[in-house]
């Protein structure tokens, strides 16, 4: 059973959702866009169940207590400091970070920044950002599966998403998501300023956001029918990761691997936190 609590954090007040015992095992979760901390329910519930102390929170811009409106608000350093400021918050020196999508990158960026911090890492459908970057560069398909992230920096596409009951952003989830979750999605997103702010991570220039070979252990886990991650960055991930690691692909699971596949990705955490 998960609870809602908000943590009040030296970057502000951020709400999220735990299960577990409050000495358990530390276990922070970072969700991506367009979703919030929920999309995390079923893998919270199953740590906590399993001893662990495990918490989602709803990230920079999705939640209403941190949600700067310009893009400038949210670089790598912002946000990285955001999963630090959450775990100073808990008195979490050493924690397990598990991310995906948004909550990937971000991840991966804490991990090359500030490896001291973490036990593990668990990426879900990002690949490590280098990996990714060189796709880009050299590969046709990735950059045809990325071209949403700038067509998404253009300013009409609150508008877009939002019209005639949020249909556009409803598609996004490609009916692979529970509509509970979906009904949440929208509705956090329709608050004032709450699109704007999400879409404010594609929107920002990172300048500061180079990372280099993860030190920490780390499993990727990513779906074959991923839409706008391919192979190539998936498959060179492997590359950027000079600790112990392990890459798991889903046959036949696209994009939204927490609501898709919950059972299989939760077994594949718990597993990598047991090993480690």
């Amino acid at each position: 059973m998960t609870k809602h609590l908000q943590i009040q954090s030296a970057s502000g007040t951020f709400d999220a959702i735990a299960a577990g015992p409050a000495d358990g095992r530390p276990v922070l979760l970072l969700h991506g866009f367009p979703q919030t901390a929920i999309a995390w329910e079923n893998q919270v519930a199953a740590l906590g169940d399993q001893g662990f102390r495990a918490l989602a929170f709803d990230t920079r811009g999705y939640s209403p207590g941190v949600r700067p409106t310009h893009p400038d608000k949210y670089g790598v350093s912002d946000l990285v400091g955001d999963v630090l400021a959450v775990a100073d918050a808990l008195a979490w020196d050493r924690f397990d970070l598990v991310g995906h999508d948004w909550g990937g990158a971000i991840a991966w960026w804490t991990a090359a920044r500030h490896a001291e911090r973490l036990r593990t890492l668990t990426a879900v459908s990002t690949p490590h950002p280098a990996a990714l970057g060189e796709a880009h560069r050299t590969d046709e398909d990735q950059r045809r599966r990325s071209q949403y992230q700038q067509d998404w920096r253009s300013p009409d596409t609150e508008a877009r998403f939002l019209a005639d009951g949020a249909a556009v952003l409803r598609s996004l989830y490609q009916g692979k998501v529970p509509d509970r979750y979906i009904e949440a999605y929208v509705r956090r997103l329709s608050e004032a300023g709450a699109l704007s702010a999400a879409l404010n991570y594609y929107r920002a220039d990172r300048p500061d956001a180079a990372v280099g070979k993860i030190q920490v252990p780390t499993i990727y886990v990513w779906g074959t029918e991923d839409i706008a991650l391919g192979s190539t960055a998936a498959h060179a991930t492997e590359n950027w990761v000079s600790g112990p690691y392990s890459f798991h692909e889903l046959q036949g699971i696209g994009h939204w691997v927490p609501e898709e596949s919950p059972e299989v990705l939760t077994n594949l955490i718990i597993n990598h936190l047991n090993e480690h």
